[in-house]
């Protein structure tokens, strides 16, 4: 929209039914977008926007905004009995926290914003016990902005909003005092629910999504009126399609274990199964004051922080977990906003430490993974062709691309750099199709005597590169993206030790001879 480049919009931003606002978008990537067209319109950089830059000006931002992750395990170290600096080591040593949190995810703001959360009902008196919360507005607006980026914020928020109401109900001030909190909390929550309610049925009512700027031609009595025609709340419709188990279906669907089970290991490895230990103990121990009424109103105190372990931090990992395994479509990113309280309990009573050569090991694997391997080659092989239908010679000489992706992760066509205007390029997503329809396109493409000068790419895995031959047609250029993993079709072991490993770990780009 800021661009104005082609891209695909994903189903949730569609203005027939969004389910996804568009105020986080537009204050992150919108923010970076904007500054690199205008320094362009400043003639400070005659090509500021390119592929490097869309790429790289969103994630820089991310990565600066993840340093509020290492802020509040400094400020919460302290008050969950945890070393501040070996929290923060534990933390900056995660590949969750390499690799996630530098990257434009919504659970990345989602994870943000719950540590956000923890810090403000956390705080203490000079005699280190627990202090009546005085950031009620804060605590509303936070909550509400969490619920528009993502829903499913409520299940972290749960915990901390209630230790919150514990900690406010405890602090016997008075009921008016209570009251008090209360109306703040949801005056704020109120308010900052109307101004992403305000900004979404601005955007995709009153201006659509195809045209950004549309507004310049519209009155401001019409957009007024499209605006009271239809009020857009994103996290209802959000709702509304999530909890339909037909909808989740098409996603993929997981067994109700496997955040438990795969995922929290997959993300957190010994840390996850330490914290599962931890929890049966504890449940143990703790199971009778529990299920007493009378500890949540007189003895919160006695339950949330206790010097033998801090079984609320538990609670803050547990709870979350056990609310988004209600979902059948279990993703390992919906659980990155858990590596906060899971730090801080890790090393409370310096539970980590004797596991810290296994800690090292594991993310070490867990980054080469997740942060080279997987995918790998799908952004530098964009980049690779943003610069050959850019380059002078195609300029000078324009001609018609078809990019045809197949057995990839959606490529994101705004990497590419074209323009709305622009009607040259073509981009195909194949997703995962069967031999025989990946075969029939390619050479429905490759007989297309209609257009003399059109340049035909296939880019597509090494590991199906065998299929693609039996297609019978011809390729003139093959180039090879390295590294790329591709876990939908994973390299057969074997090959791996032989002399064609490469291209088993490998992207192809194939140029179709259509002479």
């Amino acid at each position: 929209d800021i661009l104005n480049l082609q891209v695909y919009y994903p189903w949730e931003f569609l203005s027939s039914s969004p389910c996804r606002t568009v105020v986080f978008p537009l204050m992150t990537s919108g923010v970076t977008y904007w500054v690199i067209k205008s320094l362009q319109q400043l003639d400070v950089c005659s090509s500021c926007i390119n592929s490097y830059t869309l790429l790289v000006s969103p994630r820089l931002l991310f990565t600066m905004f993840s340093f509020v992750l290492d802020y509040s395990v400094y400020r919460l170290a302290p008050f969950w009995e945890a070393d501040p600096w070996k929290a923060l080591v534990l933390l900056a040593g995660s590949y969750v926290t390499l690799v996630f949190y530098t990257r434009t995810f919504t659970n990345a703001l989602e994870g943000l914003l719950f540590a956000l959360l923890m810090v403000l009902v956390s705080s203490r008196k000079p005699d280190g016990s627990p202090a009546e919360p005085t950031s009620s507005p804060l605590v509303g607006i936070v909550t509400t902005a969490g619920f528009f980026n993502r829903p499913t914020f409520l299940a972290f928020a749960l915990m901390p909003l209630l230790y919150w109401a514990g900690l406010i109900v405890d602090s016997q001030k008075g009921i008016k005092t209570v009251i008090n909190h209360f109306l703040k909390l949801v005056l704020c929550a109120c308010f900052t629910a109307i101004v992403f309610v305000t900004a979404d049925t601005f955007y995709f009512t009153a201006m659509g999504l195809d045209n950004l700027y549309s507004i310049k031609k519209s009155s401001l009595f019409d957009v007024i009126g499209q605006l009271n025609e239809k009020m857009i709340v994103t996290p209802f419709n959000f709702l509304s399609y999530n909890l339909n188990p037909r909808n989740l279906a098409l996603h993929g669907s997981h067994p109700r274990v496997t955040h438990f089970t795969v995922n929290g290991i997959m993300l957190f490895g010994i840390l996850h199964i330490l914290a599962i230990g931890a929890g049966f103990k504890m449940l143990k121990k703790y199971i009778y004051r529990l299920i007493r009424v009378k500890s949540y109103c007189h003895g919160s105190s006695g339950l949330f922080v206790h010097s033998e372990g801090n079984p609320t931090l538990l609670l803050f990992y547990f709870v979350p977990l056990a609310f988004l395994s209600l979902f059948s479509h279990q993703e390992p990113r919906f659980l990155i906003p858990l590596i906060l309280p899971l730090v801080l309990f890790s090393t409370s009573q310096n539970r980590a430490v004797k596991w810290k050569h296994v800690i090292i090991i594991f993310n070490v694997l867990g980054a080469l993974l997740f942060g080279c391997l997987h995918q790998g080659g799908l952004i530098p092989c964009l980049l690779h062709l943003e610069q050959l239908v850019h380059s002078p010679e195609s300029s000078n000489h324009p001609r018609h691309y078809t990019l045809l992706f197949a057995h990839t992760y959606m490529p994101p066509r705004s990497l590419l750099n074209i323009k709305k205007r622009d009607t040259h390029i073509e981009v195909i997503d194949m997703a995962g199709s069967e031999e025989e329809t990946l075969c029939r396109t390619v050479e429905q493409r490759a007989n297309n005597f209609t257009c003399n000068d059109c340049r035909v790419f296939v880019i597509i895995p090494g590991t199906v590169r065998a299929s693609i031959t039996k297609c019978g047609v011809l390729f003139k250029n093959e180039t090879l993206i390295f590294p790329h993993l591709s876990m939908e079709d994973p390299p057969q072991i074997p090959f791996l030790f032989s002399g064609n490993w490469r291209s088993q770990l490998g992207l192809y780009i194939l140029q179709l001879d259509r002479d």
